[in-house]
């Protein structure tokens, strides 16, 4: 018996949902690739609360990522691995180095404002599929991310210092 088939769920609109929890893969791997970046590289106001938060949210991105894929596995298909890919197909663009912290905290607002769109498509698509445990999951990551997007706007009306 399929997989899919006993989890109650139509492979065909099962379809939809994985290709977008795909891209989603991609864009929180860049993501993930950007916050180490900022990390290593941000100086200025804040550094020492910034320099933490990226590694908090980094740690937070690497199991997002290992979520999705976990997912698209229990759907039925197979998740990239390859960055090369990741490249071709994410939204969210690798950053160059970024030492300001008012630049990186606007980027990452960007990257949120990407992510959320996607995760709420990924919950349209999948409610239409019936599959609720897709939908939890987006929901689940929601919930944090507008707490993080609250905090980070209170933060990015700080200035970089020349």
């Amino acid at each position: 018996m399929k997989r899919l088939e006993v989890l109650g769920l139509d492979e065909k609109k099962v379809q939809h949902v994985v290709v977008d929890l795909s891209l989603l893969l991609a864009d929180l791997q860049v993501f993930y690739a950007n916050l180490r970046n900022f990390h290593w590289n941000v100086k200025g106001h804040g550094f020492f609360v910034l320099h933490s938060k990226y590694e908090e949210l980094y740690n937070d991105a690497a199991e997002k990522v290992d979520e999705v894929a976990e997912r698209i596995l229990q759907l039925g298909s197979n998740p990239e691995s390859r960055f090369s890919a990741y490249l071709e197909v994410a939204e969210i663009k690798e950053a160059g180095v970024v030492s300001c912290s008012k630049e990186a905290v606007d980027l990452l607002l960007d990257y949120y404002k990407t992510l959320i769109a996607r995760e709420r498509r990924i919950i349209d698509l999948a409610t239409e599929a019936h599959d609720d445990t897709t939908v939890s999951l987006m929901n689940d990551f929601l919930v944090q991310q507008e707490k993080t997007v609250w905090m980070l706007v209170a933060v990015s009306s700080q200035s970089c210092a020349e």
